[in-house]
């Protein structure tokens, strides 16, 4: 999120001395003498940076800056700049929002929530992590926002059963730890697919426009590393946060057992609807998983992409559009003249963050054209005296507590194009630099204002922002670690 100064200040920095320092830059400093577009490479992304952190204006008008200036500046030729706006990435984003939305229009996620939840069970360990597996696996699918948004009022229901079961200290106390848990493993469960979080497909793009003869970072790949990860650092999270705030054992009185179940027999049958949407959610999933072939070192399935003659023209956004496609063509039972998908309801597309993903895109391609990127190469060239572990552990730390002061798609989308000049540079693996800085980005555990699901539990007034700073720092110390060791173990087996 944003850095909080009063609005006067940022108007300063923003309109004020950037601008001038950007003058300063142009007139004064060559940073290549046979090369301005470097230096006004770099002028853009200052300015672009300031107005991503302060939001003096929107985020998606501070992404739009490259169509006006890289042309004015002879940086790129604007048809150019304008192209990287809209890709493949982008359509596999929509795609799979769109399949998003038809689950909360008919409210299947909230089925598969209490579904989980009633599975887990009601001891204080399997209510905590039935809410946290439930925020996980749901915001493997759809946006963090929507998903601790909708599992907010269950776990408010629960949190007052639980005040007339026991006494305010024990029951307060334990509902700060499932308030966090909703919230942390949202932000975890966005790490585990492609399109979980906005900075994971920001890689996929980034990494292609950097090394495009490099093999495709596909859906199976990413999950067969970023699972695990994100499993391990749910685990710890769920350990910290039980340890932390269970309930003592003489205090603590059983919710209902058939809480869940009720919840859900509230819910009615299983709708036509909803039958129709988690099937398609499904086949999307497996669709997705198993496009490419999956290598597992003794045996290898080929992927289905194979049957078609030309199975290369065939990429994640391709599926994620054809399976879209079809919520806008089977008709509702319930609504006459509905479909499982309309306009209406895709209109609510966020298009904001659409352009956010093409600025980077565009600021991304101009590092690129511009040798912006090598020049940072060659300055931080050092870092590569040092041991790989450390350089990631390095990278893993600096974003991690970046990310609790900016957007964690802008900080992906200005750090990445660095990266790969200093992996070109140097001539380490791109992906041992780019991947932990991009899974970093969703590591934002400690304010309320670093990621809406912190700020979402946080507006319950259950929660201080001491209690989140302390018990975040641990989890952002732990995911560096876990990242860290997992990209230099897992990823080398897995890239």
């Amino acid at each position: 999120m944003n850095v909080v100064l009063p609005f006067s200040v940022k108007k300063l920095v923003s309109f004020v001395i950037t601008p001038l320092v950007m003058l300063c830059l142009i007139l004064f400093v060559e940073f290549v003498p046979d090369n301005p577009k470097v230096g006004y490479t770099f002028c853009v992304a200052l300015l672009m940076a300031v107005w991503w952190i302060t939001e003096v204006v929107p985020l998606a008008v501070t992404s739009l800056i490259p169509v006006a200036l890289f042309p004015l500046f002879g940086i790129m030729d604007g048809r150019a700049v304008s192209a990287t706006y809209f890709n493949d990435v982008i359509f596999l984003f929509m795609g799979g929002f769109l399949v998003a939305l038809a689950m909360e229009k008919w409210d299947l996620h909230r089925r598969i929530a209490f579904n989980i939840l009633y599975f887990t069970g009601t001891s204080p360990a399997r209510i905590l992590l039935g809410f946290m597996l439930a925020s996980f696996f749901l915001s493997m699918w759809i946006s963090n926002t929507a998903t601790v948004m909708m599992m907010l009022p269950i776990a408010m229901a629960i949190i007052k059963q639980l005040e007339g079961l026991m006494n305010n200290s024990s029951s307060s106390k334990f509902s700060i730890g499932i308030l966090l848990g909703v919230a942390y493993s949202a932000s975890t469960g966005g790490m585990a697919t492609l399109v979980g979080t906005p900075p994971n497909l920001s890689f996929v793009r980034i990494y292609h426009i950097y090394f495009p003869d490099a093999p495709e970072i596909s859906f199976y790949k990413w999950m067969l590393f970023a699972v695990p990860v994100a499993i391990i650092i749910f685990g710890f999270i769920w350990a910290l946060l039980y340890i932390t705030f269970r309930p003592k054992r003489e205090e603590w009185r059983d919710v209902d057992k058939h809480t869940f179940l009720n919840q859900l027999k509230e819910m009615g049958k299983t709708t036509y609807e909803q039958k129709i949407v988690f099937v398609i959610f499904t086949l999307l999933a497996l669709l997705w998983i198993s496009r490419v072939d999956l290598d597992f070192g003794l045996f290898k399935i080929p992927g289905w992409s194979n049957l078609f003659p030309q199975a290369t023209f065939i990429n994640d956004g391709t599926v994620a559009i054809f399976m879209a496609l079809i919520l806008f063509v089977i008709p509702s039972k319930a609504v006459k003249g509905d479909r499982l998908m309309e306009w209406a309801t895709a209109s609510k597309l966020p298009w904001n963050i659409l352009l956010l993903f093409g600025g980077g895109f565009a600021l991304a391609t101009g590092f690129k054209e511009s040798g912006l990127s090598l020049w940072f190469g060659g300055h931080l060239a050092g870092l590569a005296s040092l041991h790989t572990i450390w350089i990631i552990l390095i990278i893993c730390l600096v974003i991690t507590f970046l990310t609790e002061l900016t957007s964690n798609t802008a900080t992906t989308e200005m750090i990445l194009p660095i990266l790969a000049g200093i992996a070109i540079t140097t001539g380490m693996n791109p992906l041992m630099l780019m991947i932990p800085a991009t899974m970093s980005a969703s590591m934002a555990f400690m304010l309320p204002v670093a990621t809406p699901p912190n700020a979402i539990i946080f507006g319950t007034g259950k929660i201080s922002v001491s209690r989140m700073a302390r018990t975040g720092f641990v989890i952002n110390l732990a995911g560096a670690a876990v990242i860290t060791l997992m990209m230099y173990f897992w990823g080398d087996f897995v890239f």
